[in-house]
């Protein structure tokens, strides 16, 4: 007796799972790597998500797309090879906006430019940035990251005021969470409010998880607010680490001319007639020529406005004139003018901010449209029944 093969009782047939579901799991797989440290695992889970997602073309991709980038970048940067993804990252960026996949771009163009400013290549981040598409934020975080980046790249571009807007702005924007991040903007904005000649307030370092973190800036700011050179000398080399590590070391370089202007400014007040010779005995300056030096530092404070005096070269003098009424001055109309300026740009923000419901104009407009249409039924139904009893 024969005996045919028995067929499959069931067939079972194999449906491919959705695109969504298929990137979600990657990021799953790619964040557990990252956590249990296995960096060559996770970038080669990495790379084959991105080259995945180059292949689909579906907003609801997009959301997941935008956190797949950021941890792609970010695992390369763990393991220092960002330089190596930045061609990938551009392409990406280039696939994004054809997409119009706004959230994308947003995510896109701040991995760039924190891939430019991890190499120092400040010009390259600003050119991008200028020449990026603009449209209106989508998400909160990523324009905290964009401001950031934004007041670095103005910093070293010696464009202090945009600088400090940007950074100030960032550090009030982020969330209340996200503590390593408010304390980057508030030293970058402590630095640059010193370039610019302000003193910070003592509110700002005391800031609810600051406080240690913001030490350093602390005694920097108190050894550039009294104008000691020495003392400035000695908290730069204290805390040079930290401030390598920052990022903020070249930017402490630019603060000595700060630090012997605002001891400068204070011997002017101090004295109506001091030699040069004392002034560079004062400000400490350690060159071969310090009577010479203090002379070009007197001059130029003067030139610039920073002081009210007048050298006296043939007696080595520096003499300062009697101090005036600061109101007769154009300096309180200055001030008034920049506490408006900045109260009338947060109120600009704040309204930006504003959130409406979707469509609540086209709501309305369906409200009435609708009450018409139960008018007219209404009056339909009204006169049907007329004509009813007129049957009768």
């Amino acid at each position: 007796m024969d005996i045919d093969a028995a067929a499959p009782a069931t067939q079972i047939s194999i449906k491919h799972g959705l695109p969504e579901i298929e990137i979600y799991c990657s990021l799953l797989v790619l964040i557990f790597l990252i956590d249990q440290k296995k960096y060559d695992e996770a970038k080669a889970c990495a790379t084959g998500s991105i080259a995945r997602l180059k292949n689909l073309n579906r907003r609801t991709v997009d959301v997941l797309a935008s956190r797949l980038y950021f941890y792609y970048s970010y695992v390369y940067e763990l393991t220092n090879t960002l330089a190596e993804i930045r061609g990938n990252l551009l392409g990406l960026h280039r696939m994004a906006t054809l997409h119009h996949d706004e959230l994308g771009q947003e995510t896109l163009l701040n991995l760039l430019l924190r891939n430019y400013l991890h190499y120092n290549l400040y010009d390259q981040a600003e050119k991008l940035r200028s020449k990026a598409p603009r449209f209106e934020a989508h998400s909160n975080q990523q324009f905290c990251r964009y401001l950031f980046y934004l007041g670095k790249i103005r910093t070293i571009q010696l464009e202090y005021t945009d600088a400090k807007e940007s950074l100030l702005q960032a550090a009030r924007k982020a969330p209340a969470a996200a503590r390593g991040f408010r304390i980057q903007c508030n030293k970058w904005a402590i630095i640059v409010r010193l370039l610019l000649g302000e003193i910070p307030e003592r509110t700002v370092f005391m800031q609810k998880g600051m406080k240690e973190a913001l030490a350093p800036y602390f005694e920097l700011t108190n050894a550039v607010r009294i104008g000691d050179l020495e003392l400035f000398r000695a908290v730069a080399d204290k805390f040079a680490s930290t401030f390598s590590a920052d990022r903020t070391h070249n930017l402490i370089v630019r603060l000595r001319h700060n630090v012997i202007r605002t001891g400068l400014r204070n011997i002017s007040i101090s004295y109506s007639r001091i030699s040069l010779a004392d002034i560079a005995k004062k400000l400490r300056l350690d060159t071969e020529n310090p009577v010479a030096d203090a002379e070009c530092i007197v001059a130029k404070a003067i030139r610039d406005g920073a002081i009210d005096a007048t050298i006296d070269h043939a007696n080595g003098w520096m003499v300062s004139k009697e101090t005036g009424d600061v109101y007769s001055t154009n300096e309180p109309q200055a001030a008034f003018n920049s506490r408006i300026a900045f109260c009338l740009n947060m109120h600009n923000e704040a309204v930006k901010a504003m959130r409406f419901p979707p469509n609540s104009h086209k709501e309305k407009e369906s409200a009435e449209k609708r009450r018409e249409r139960l008018q007219q039924e209404e009056e339909l139904a009204k006169h049907m029944a007329e004509e009813d009893d007129d049957d009768f």
